[in-house]
């Protein structure tokens, strides 16, 4: 479940940025004309030897822009006494920082001093978005699918490690994140001290015995487990699918039956194993 939580984070992160957050496209046009062609490049020649790269910019910027606004601070090491954002405890799993810096180095060999290591992080982050849609469109996926198979939530156990990281240390300036609500979080926190139990852990919702649209309607209630959950409120379109899925039971079943099926047809070379475990 952790999995598929972070696969439908990062659709929520494509939906995001496909919904009109960008740069200016001719910012640059005088000063550094050719920076958005250099960053792209650098973009898709790290890609093309480590498939992770895209997601791993676009949660890079994410990271970046959620706390203090995009200054590219992630990007900063740790110094002395101070320990940088990127060795924080939400960051320490952000990697692919070589993208940047390659693409810093080859930008300011062309332009020294104008483009900015915020707008080339952004640059990455909006090229990363257009090799992972090509990936997703060829596997048929769309972000109503996204939003159904998200109630696949309704059912299930999670462990504390999956969400502690938004009920403790959420960030710099909050301990705990500011869009749970504050009986929910307390519930939470009291299942999942900072210190837990290995094995502790919560139902992912209070029907969790049974297939519903209960899903949906915490996550308006701001009682969302994940922050995968809580992001389809952030995007306009994934907003108002899951409005509908909350307000009908029945349109979450047919939908959730229909993108269970598109994506059991992603298939991948599959062998006839003797045994399950392990590969013939």
């Amino acid at each position: 479940m952790a999995i598929m939580s972070a696969f439908l984070c990062l659709l929520l992160i494509l939906s995001f940025f496909s919904s009109g957050t960008s740069l200016s496209s001719n910012y640059y046009s005088k000063t550094c004309p050719n920076v958005e062609s250099l960053v792209r490049r650098a973009v898709r020649d790290a890609a093309t030897t480590d498939k992770k790269v895209p997601a791993a910019l676009l949660r890079m910027h994410f990271h970046d822009c959620f706390i203090r606004g995009c200054d590219a601070s992630v990007l900063l090491n740790s110094n002395g006494k101070n320990t940088a954002e990127k060795d924080g405890p939400p960051n320490v799993s952000l990697h692919a920082f070589y993208v940047i810096d390659n693409a810093k180095k080859v930008v300011e060999s062309a332009c020294p001093g104008i483009v900015s290591c915020a707008d080339i992080l952004a640059f990455a982050a909006r090229d990363a978005v257009v090799l992972l849609q090509k990936s997703f469109a060829q596997r048929g996926l769309s972000l109503e699918d996204l939003v159904a198979l998200s109630g696949g939530h309704t059912l299930g156990f999670s462990h504390c490690s999956s969400f502690k990281n938004r009920i403790h240390n959420f960030n710099s300036t909050t301990d705990i994140d500011p869009s749970i609500h504050p009986s929910f979080a307390a519930t939470l926190r009291s299942v999942c001290p900072a210190k837990n139990a290995k094995n502790a852990g919560v139902a992912m919702d209070p029907s969790s015995a049974s297939f519903d649209n209960t899903y949906y309607k915490l996550i308006f209630q701001q009682k969302a487990l994940f922050s995968s959950d809580k992001a389809l409120l952030d995007s306009p379109k994934t907003k108002n699918l899951a409005s509908k899925f909350a307000s009908s039971e029945d349109a979450f079943t047919k939908a959730f039956i229909k993108s269970m099926i598109k994506m059991s047809s992603i298939t991948g070379g599959q062998e006839v194993r003797k045994d399950c475990r392990v590969v013939n």
